[in-house]
């Protein structure tokens, strides 16, 4: 069993935490997640364009990046955490520019040397998933799609399709961290992935408390908290990880026991 797989198999929905590599102390940050109970840590890859991004996680980008962030520091960072946490999933999360400009197999290569689990890639789309698709899965690397609420019945085949580890819901149509949307709409858009895949299906954009969380956590597979994690980051320097622990594990007590307290 796969780390992914494992990670939404027990018995209760997997919360997933997102942060910058190379903003702030990092290494600290990823140990701050596992230990405030995160079952999938996202790992961003800070880019010049992050043009999915809201404020807090473009901020991010700025800091890492003016303070020399390297694709070769990213995969540094991942060995580490790999190391120190042998079986928490980590997933790299950024843009095609990283990931493919050394080429696909460079880029696969590396992450399975340094034990990434999965890539998730804003911009490109699954009808370009020769770009960087085959070399991932080549690897053993899980390619994760995004579905959005404008993923309709006739594209969703092409989304799934090739995609392994699980599906990113992402509930708004727009950039992280400025909205959240309806708890009804995520209901329906749920259900519909569901009947689609058998892939889990995790929920993001917009979540910022632990009641938010639950709420989504009733229905998704997983839930997906990044801008909200990131801006403590942002705000609290060498304080962040305690601070970001504390949030985590407020979050994690929502995720995990929201279907029991719905039984």
């Amino acid at each position: 069993m796969s780390r992914l797989t494992a990670a939404f198999a027990k018995g209760h929905p997997a919360l997933v935490c997102f942060v910058t590599a190379g903003d702030g102390d990092t290494a600290a940050i990823l140990d701050a997640l596992v230990a405030g109970g995160a079952d999938v840590i996202e790992l961003g890859m800070p880019f010049t364009d992050p043009m999915a991004d809201g404020p807090a996680i473009q901020a991010a980008n700025l800091r890492s990046l003016g303070r020399g962030t390297t694709t070769a520091l990213i995969f540094e960072i991942a060995t580490g955490f790999r190391q120190r946490h042998p079986d928490i999933p980590l997933v790299l999360m950024g843009y095609a520019n990283p990931m493919t400009i050394r080429g696909p197999e460079w880029f696969a290569a590396e992450c399975a040397k340094a034990g990434v689990d999965g890539v998730i890639c804003v911009d490109i789309p699954p009808e370009e998933d020769e770009a960087l698709g085959p070399a991932l899965r080549e690897k053993g690397v899980s390619p994760i799609r995004l579905a959005t609420p404008t993923s309709d019945a006739a594209r969703l085949p092409t989304i799934l399709d090739g995609s392994s580890g699980f599906v990113y819901y992402v509930s708004v149509a727009g950039i992280t961290g400025l909205q959240q949307a309806a708890q009804g709409s995520i209901d329906e858009a749920v259900a519909r992935l569901k009947a689609a895949t058998e892939l889990p299906v995790a929920v993001g954009f917009g979540i910022r408390t632990p009641e938010q969380a639950a709420a989504i956590a009733r229905v998704a597979d997983g839930v997906v908290v990044g801008s909200a994690i990131v801006e403590l980051v942002g705000e609290h320097d060498d304080n962040a990880p305690e601070i970001v622990r504390e949030y985590v594990a407020g979050l994690a007590k929502a995720v995990h026991s929201a279907r029991l307290a719905t039984a």
